[in-house]
């Protein structure tokens, strides 16, 4: 068995009167230590699909097991980056990160739980800001923040929730570099989900389309065999990269084309996605 096993997740809501299946007989397997990128059109169900992997939502059908445990609720063995960094506005960096730090080790003495905190500050570059509050901050700096946070519980595995979907292009690149080098010196298992088919051939192991919604389902998985670290424009150069990239957006534009698709979910944040596949 993988370290993480997901069998037959299936999960509806309820809306209009009526029930919204929103995942459908999702099967998925990660091996420890590595990074998977779980690639969808958004309002597929991506986020659905974080919410039961960090047992914060129940499935209707199907399980999940992680190291041979069942996933039944939330627990220090996850942890969650989200797009929106959370942090409380009153609290400066050190004291957001030492929120997560004391909660998730309560039984350390304080001098050591202080010492974490400085360790994963440092870890994400933000020694210089410790002090300063989220308003003081950019949105990349908030995002290091959620990472440090992240990591400080020691996780046994990152769910990543589009964590680069609020920032600009030149502090995404940034942070995607970040997120590469911390995921892979920290040894965690990793989940990201995105809908940037670029990002996840940079950042992932595998890539595993979510098939258009409603009833998304996961597709078959599209290794990517550049060793690490990558950098976008030498593997914008690989014949493999742009194969890997036409293959994983002609898979999410069929999965499309299989359902009727009401207007206000037609656009993907996938670009020139038919240009490409032309």
């Amino acid at each position: 068995m993988a370290y993480l096993e997901v069998k037959g997740l299936g999960k509806s809501f309820a809306r209009g009167g009526g029930t919204l299946e929103v995942l459908s007989n999702v099967s998925l397997s990660v091996e420890k230590g590595e990074l998977v990128a779980i690639v969808g059109y958004s309002g597929s169900g991506k986020t659905t699909l974080v919410s039961l992997l960090a047992g914060l939502i129940e499935p209707d059908t199907g399980s999940i097991v992680l190291d041979g445990k069942p996933v039944s609720a939330p627990g220090r063995d996850r942890a969650v980056v989200f797009q929106s960094y959370g942090l409380l506005p009153w609290m400066t960096v050190r004291q957001n990160v030492a929120l997560a730090v004391d909660a998730s080790n309560p039984e350390l003495p304080k001098a050591e739980r202080a010492a974490l905190v400085e360790k994963y500050i440092t870890l994400v570059g933000l020694a210089h800001a410790h002090d300063r509050k989220p308003a003081q901050l950019s949105g990349g700096m908030k995002q290091r923040v959620a990472v440090a946070r992240a990591l400080c519980t020691d996780p046994d595995v990152l769910l990543l929730d589009e964590p680069f979907g609020a920032l600009d292009a030149l502090t995404r690149a940034g942070m995607q570099r970040e997120i590469a080098r911390l995921v892979r010196e920290s040894g965690k298992t990793a989940v990201l989900i995105t809908n940037d088919v670029e990002e996840a051939i940079l950042l992932a192991d595998r890539i595993i389309p979510l098939s258009a919604g409603p009833s998304a389902t996961l597709l078959d998985p599209v290794p990517v065999p550049f060793a690490f670290p990558r950098d976008r424009r030498e593997l914008s150069r690989e014949h493999d990269y742009k194969a890997i990239r036409a293959h994983v957006l002609a898979t999410l534009i069929a999965s499309s084309k299989k359902r009727a698709v009401a207007p206000e979910t037609k656009s993907v944040a996938i670009p020139h996605a038919e240009e490409v596949i032309a």
